[in-house]
Order: structure tokens, then sequence, then C-alpha cells
């Protein structure tokens, strides 16, 4: 897209969000037209991009010449009217229904029958924001995430009345300025927001069971499953004051779907102040400088085995060899016969060490745990029953230590950190394909690029193998008799089929 054919934007709203708007559009070669309603707003947010400009240029990231042409293409308004000449607007405002609607009224009188109008909400009713306009099918959301230029991702929200061409406007337009455009429907948290619930509300779910601590939960999340952040180090970010609100929301949009039911440890944190870092205390302290403050690790114990420990390895264990190899050179002996082992060591999908302990038939006072998921070259988790004594406790630090791994010790729970967090985000992703909010395709990049997971969600589900998937939350259903974790039906077809999660759609009646 050419600068001279590029349609004008114009951008209400100048604070954090549409300040970045303004700027991606005018780097994108796009005349920008900049209204606030607050006496001098706009002319601070185009202050901070032209402060963004000359940091840019001091980087050579741009030249004095490029960073004035993208200043030279934001014009601030001085009133609404001043936007008649644009095609699309886009506001940026704050999240009250009443004072959105009233907007738009505003707008539909000054621009030209044709003009797209656009909304950045994140969490209202696209929908609603459009129900007192005159042409609602020009009506559609227009999700940006923070910052604006760098995270290149965009959900175009299709509202029930939104016109197809529109929609396509919208696409050509985000994409021409180099961000990924998907698609949603307007459903809440949209794709990106709805995606991210799995990690969220399970690792509070787990801190609510007491299997482990918020540093435990996103230390193994970093280490053992690649993610950049644990969920509680996310919500500290975000803000919990902020996060709490959003995750009710969806919970009541979604007429209290038990996937997304949201935690009684949030309320009592977020009436006490502690938001996280900018109230300088959340599930994390912060110092000074705005970082963490994180818990001490305990003092490591030996890594001396008992003398002659004998040790029974579930045959059916995903890594039981590489176990035996481990326990062999730690100078311990791998026995097949039960009632001579002094520590049993399983693996199971989904299950509590407890239950699968039962199952097996085994002494749970001398049985521990270790997630297979991740495999034993990253951190190593290991789970404790009910009833596991200190000696084989220690017995099993000591062995899973022995090589210099980094290892976490948690209580019993079904289907340990990695495996429940990553099941349950497979799973929303799978009732989103379910739902038609968004394509195979759109889901795996908005949540790379949204969130930045490792992997889109499907496409884990393949990595880990959609029977083990499906295995990990039929065996936590049935643990815990909690719905939250029945299987999306869309799952258990593809596979039943035994296909690829992201096999493309099937064509539909």
């Amino acid at each position: 897209m050419s600068v001279s054919n590029a349609p004008i934007i114009g951008v209400v709203g100048a604070g954090t969000m549409g300040r970045g708007v303004a700027q991606l559009f005018a780097e994108g070669g796009h005349a920008v037209r900049l209204f606030d309603a607050v006496p001098g707003a706009a002319a601070r947010g185009r202050q901070f991009v032209a402060d963004l400009m000359q940091r840019a240029v001091d980087k050579g990231r741009h030249t004095k010449d490029q960073a004035s042409a993208v200043l030279d293409r934001i014009t601030l308004c001085d009133t609404l009217t001043d936007l008649t000449q644009c095609s699309v607007v886009i506001e940026a405002i704050v999240e009250d229904i009443a004072v959105k609607q009233q907007l738009f009224d505003a707008l539909e009188a000054v621009v030209a029958a044709d003009a797209i109008l656009a909304s950045n909400t994140s969490s209202l009713v696209v929908a609603q924001i459009a129900a007192r306009c005159k042409h609602p099918q020009r009506i559609a959301g227009l999700h940006f995430f923070n910052p604006v230029p760098l995270m290149k991702v965009v959900e175009v929200i299709a509202a029930v009345r939104t016109s197809e061409a529109t929609v396509a406007r919208l696409r050509e337009l985000v994409e021409g300025v180099g961000h990924r455009a998907v698609i949603a429907a307007d459903q809440p948290g949209f794709l990106v927001n709805h995606a991210g619930r799995g990690l969220y509300t399970e690792g509070l779910r787990i801190l609510e069971e007491q299997a482990a601590s918020p540093a435990d939960i996103d230390e193994v999340m970093r280490e053992a499953a690649g993610f950049r952040m644990g969920p509680f180090e996310l919500l500290d970010l975000a803000g919990l004051d902020v996060s709490g609100k959003v995750m009710a929301s969806i919970y009541e949009q979604f007429q209290q779907e038990p996937r997304f039911r949201p935690s009684s440890l949030v309320p009592p944190r977020i009436a006490a102040g502690m938001y996280g870092r900018k109230s300088g205390e959340g599930w994390y302290a912060y110092g000074s400088d705005g970082k963490p403050i994180r818990p001490v690790s305990p003092v490591a114990a030996a890594n001396l085995l008992p003398a002659g420990l004998k040790i029974w390895i579930d045959p059916q264990a995903e890594q039981r060899g590489s176990l035996a190899q481990l326990a062999a050179s730690a100078g311990a002996e791998v026995i097949d016969a039960r009632d001579r082992a002094q520590l049993f060591i399983i693996q199971p999908w989904g299950w509590d060490a407890s239950s699968a302990c039962i199952g097996l038939g085994l002494d749970a006072r001398r049985c521990v745990a270790v997630d297979p998921l991740p495999g034993l070259k990253r951190r190593r988790t290991l789970m404790l029953t009910a009833v596991t004594d200190r000696e084989a406790r220690d017995a099993a630090a000591m062995l899973l230590r022995h090589d210099g791994a980094k290892l976490t010790v948690i209580n019993d729970s079904p289907g340990f950190i990695v495996q429940r967090v990553l099941a349950t985000i497979v799973n929303i992703a799978a009732d989103i394909a379910q739902r038609g909010i968004a394509s195979v395709t759109d889901i795996e990049d908005a949540v790379k690029l949204g969130l930045g997971y490792p992997h889109g969600p499907l496409s884990w589900g393949d990595r880990i193998g959609g029977t083990r998937v499906l295995a990990i939350l039929r065996n936590m259903q049935a643990a815990t008799g909690d719905p939250r974790y029945r299987p999306s039906p869309w799952l258990v077809r593809r596979v039943g089929l035994g296909v690829s999660l992201l096999t493309a759609e099937a064509a539909r009646a």
C-alpha cells in the first residue's frame, strides 16, 4: 500500500493504546488524525511518539528524515468534526459502554457513509457498542495489544451485524502495516483473552489445592514448559485488579462455564490492594527497582542415596529406561519384586499420585510420582502421595538431583503442573474452534503472537499427542469430579478419528 492512496485513519483517545495505534499507522504510511476530549492529551500523545522516534534515531533504527515523516503524518484534532475525511476511525477510550455508545453516535454524524468505525475494546460486546448506530454493518472491534507497534497481532471482531466487507477492509488495513490480523467472533474475551484463560485459572486452581507455591508453579511453567512467564508473574504484571475483573467478567459472560471459574484467592488480595508490580506487592513482593523478590529455595539435600536402596519403577512409566539408568548411576538397584522395594516410582497421566498408587496396589508411604510430560532433561517435578514418608521423599529427591538437574517437589495433584495446564490450554482452544469463534490457523497465530506461548495450543496438543491430552483431561475429571476438565467434543472427535488437531476445518452444511 503506497502512502499516496493509504486511507486516512482517525484515532479517538490518545492514551497508551491510542498513541500506539497512531504511531503504528503513521509508521505504515497513513495520515493519522488524533483526537482526545481531554485538553492537551492529544499533544502529549504525539509528543510521546516523538520521544520514541528520537530513541529510534539514536539507536539507528530510523533516520531523522524517517522519524520526521512519521510525526508529520500525525495531525492533532480539536473536535470530532476534524475526522470527517477519515476512512477508518478507531476509538481507544475508557471501557465504558455508555461512553462508547455516545462517541459512536457522534462519529456517525461526522464521517462519510462508507467510513468504518472500530472499537479497541478488550472486554465489551461489540454488538452492544453498535446497537444504537444507524449503520451497524460498518461497526467492528479492532483489538490491539500493548505495546501496539511491537505486538504483531490485532483481533478483528465481527459483531452479529458487521458486514463481511468491513471485516475484509480491516484485515487488509492491519496487514498493510505489517501486523497479523486474526478474525474473531464477538464472544467474551474474543480470541486471545479467551485462549489465555487456561494458564491463569489452572495456575490458581493448583494453588487452591496447596499442591505448589506461586513461585514453584511459575518456575515449572518457565523451565519445564518453556513459557516466558508463569501465571502468577503474568498476573502481577497485568495487575490483579484488572485481571480479576476480566476473569470474573468472562466467567459470567460465558454463563458460568466451569472452565473459566475464577478463584476465591483473588478477591482478598484485590481488597488488600495487592495488585502486583504497580502496587509493590502481589503474588510476589517487589523491591525499589521494580523487580520481584523471589523466595529463597530451601538448601538442597545431599545427593548421596541410602546404601543398597532398592527401587521399583512402574513398567509402564514413560521414562522407565532413563529413570533406571539414573538410579544405577546413583548406586541404587532397580528391582522387579515389589515386596523388597524401598521406593516406588510411577509416572501417571492426569491422575494424582495417591489415586495412581491405589490403582497399582502400591504402598503409598513409599511411593512418589515423576511428571513424564516435560521429560527428564529440563526441570523435573516430583509429586508426593498424601502419605509419602520423609525417607521416601528424600531418597527420591536425591535420586532426581543426582545428575545436577533442577527439581521441584509438589504435593498430590491430578496432572502435576505442566500436564494439567497444557491440557487445559489445548482443551479451551479446541472449544474455541468448536464454537466457530476463530479458525484453527488464527487460534494458533493469535496465541503465539498475542500471548507469547512457545507453541500454538493445537500444535502443542499434537506434540503431546491428542490421545494423551484426552487421557489427561478424562483422568483429571475422574479424579476431581470437576466439569472444568470435561473434554471438548471437537477434541474427542479428532482424537477418535486419529487426525491432527491442526487439520483444516471440515466443510459445514
